[in-house]
């Protein structure tokens, strides 16, 4: 089989999951977002059905699949117009890390409920002083006996309202040189100590961002994920598969767009004529279509790199995806609202929630300026700026 070319199984993975988002629809999914109500339902649904754990490894109750088969749901989730934003934290971050460096504890503990759904985890790095930059990351874990202290800030971490625990990153102190390194521990929501507080946003999804403050939290030192001394080995199995489902997720945005706009354009008719007949009108949505599946090629090109198992290969190219799939979308949904006119600024179309939605990916998980940074140096070999 070609590799350009979806095996039978991932290809009726992709009917049955869009089968389900429009089963659902946009209008369910901007309903619960403007009255800030979780999709519950839809999640639940998804997890029953096998969908929100096909990375999850099949003895913990998964689909035993990989990053690749993650992306699809999603992506087909987000072209339904319902698209699930905790897909790219919980099984994705949070499963992939535990899966391959927790205890045999933690896997028990969590990967089953990750798997069909019953249970979630957020995943907290960003920090107000430092954003993603792991080396300048302030919250520190020191040892108090047997248990950690761990104490700092964190901003716009998703979903902690409705998870029950946070993969948060901290540094501990290496005992031999002195210097920190990140580590990662798992934290329930209701352990003392740690607080977190709604932050207003003017974006319209159904999950909400938090700042938190971790002030002294003690944790058990089954709350360690991995070896402590494994550095940013462990961040970055999780923060591949972050920018690869960034990917998925705006990808998915991208395509829910586009296919508006196409329909418009194809029945709205002015003077007896389609104005999808039109140049000025299909060839700047003919443009989009093409960026849209060029960063789809490479989103499905850093999953396969990440599921062999090419850490290093898939961070080249998970970045590359990220930064593609951001300027795709943000492009498509522009000429979508475009192609509608005044009907593109209404609820009943729900593309002027995605303006907001798209440019979210040219700054998050990792900025755009950010991603040219490292192509800049890890793959055209140019000097540090920073």
């Amino acid at each position: 089989m070609s590799v350009f070319t979806e095996s039978p199984e991932r290809q009726a993975l992709r009917r049955a999951v869009f089968e389900l988002g429009r089963r659902y629809g946009a209008g369910y999914f901007q309903a619960k977002a403007r009255a800030g109500q979780p999709t519950h339902e839809l999640w639940s649904e998804a997890g029953k059905l096998g969908y929100l754990g096909v990375n999850i490894p099949a003895e913990y109750g998964g689909g035993g699949a990989g990053i690749s088969e993650l992306a699809i749901v999603l992506e087909e989730l987000g072209a339904a117009g319902t698209p699930l934003l905790m897909l790219v934290v919980s099984p994705a971050i949070c499963g992939t890390v535990i899966a391959r460096f927790g205890t045999d504890q933690q896997k028990q503990q969590w990967l089953p409920g990750l798997a069909d759904g019953s249970r979630r985890m957020a995943f907290g790095i960003t920090e107000p002083d430092a954003g993603s930059n792991s080396h300048r990351i302030g919250t520190i874990a020191r040892r108090d006996g047997a248990d950690w202290l761990l104490s700092g800030r964190k901003v716009f971490i998703s979903g902690i309202d409705h998870s029950d625990a946070v993969l948060f990153v901290g540094r501990t102190e290496d005992a031999t040189t002195g210097k920190l390194k990140p580590a990662l521990f798992i934290v329930p929501r209701d352990t003392p100590g740690f607080e977190y507080r709604p932050i207003p946003m003017e974006l319209v999804t159904a999950e909400k961002q938090f700042q938190v403050f971790l002030d002294d939290v003690r944790l058990p030192a089954e709350a360690l994920v991995g070896d402590e001394n494994a550095g940013l080995m462990q961040l970055f199995a999780g923060l591949n598969p972050e920018r690869i489902m960034t990917a998925a997720f705006t990808l998915g945005l991208a395509r829910q767009a586009l296919g508006s706009a196409v329909e418009y354009a194809r029945t709205r008719t002015v003077w007896d004529t389609p104005i999808g007949a039109h140049q000025g009108i299909a060839h700047p949505l003919a443009q989009c279509a093409i960026e849209v599946e060029l960063a789809r090629l490479m989103m499905q090109k850093a999953a396969d790199l990440y599921d062999s198992g090419d850490d290093v290969a898939a961070g080249e190219a998970a970045n590359m995806a990220k930064y593609a799939a951001g300027e795709a979308a943000c492009r498509a949904v522009d000429q979508a609202v475009q192609t509608l006119g005044g009907n593109g600024l209404t609820q009943e179309y729900g593309l002027a929630a995605l303006i907001a939605a798209t440019r979210v990916a040219r700054v998050a998980p990792v900025s755009r300026e950010m991603v040219l940074n490292f192509v800049a140096q890890h793959t055209l070999g140019l000097p540090k700026s920073y």
